[in-house]
């Protein structure tokens, strides 16, 4: 039976010895229904318009929590800010990065992965984990 994001976090603020709490729960909700790379600020600033006494450090804490867990995960696109993006064990995509607007497209290839894979063997390596991030300007910024 696969988990539910919502669950596996749950399960992890527990173990962790963590109470439930009402604060942390709208940060996951919100965190859950933006389809977006957000940074702290800007999950900040979506909660911030319904739930103006959850503080930036609680949100920051928060995210911090769901990469720990595995729900989330940490990433940079070179531009000085920390994003998060959902993340479930199995799950795996890439990103096109634009470099004018910052437009994130997440996407699969499977040649792509089988071709990675084939150079790993080639080399002898075992590939435990890899990031595939494409840099440069989207088709609305080349309009």
């Amino acid at each position: 039976m696969k988990l539910s994001k919502k669950q596996i976090f749950q399960d992890f603020a527990s173990s962790k010895g963590l109470k439930s709490t009402k604060q942390r729960d709208t940060i996951l909700d919100c965190f859950l229904s933006c389809d977006q790379h957000l940074s702290t600020e800007e999950l900040y600033l979506k909660i911030k318009k319904n739930s103006p006494g959850i503080g930036f450090a609680t949100v920051y804490r928060t995210l911090k929590l769901f990469a720990e867990s595995g729900i989330a995960r940490e990433i940079q696109f070179g531009d000085g800010q920390t994003r998060y993006e959902h993340l479930q064990a199995g799950e795996h995509h890439d990103h096109l990065v634009c470099k004018r607007c910052g437009a994130i497209v997440e996407f699969e290839n499977e040649t792509i992965e089988k071709l990675q894979s084939e150079v790993a063997r080639d080399h002898g390596f075992t590939i435990i984990n890899h990031k595939l991030e494409l840099y440069g300007i989207c088709k609305n910024c080349n309009s």
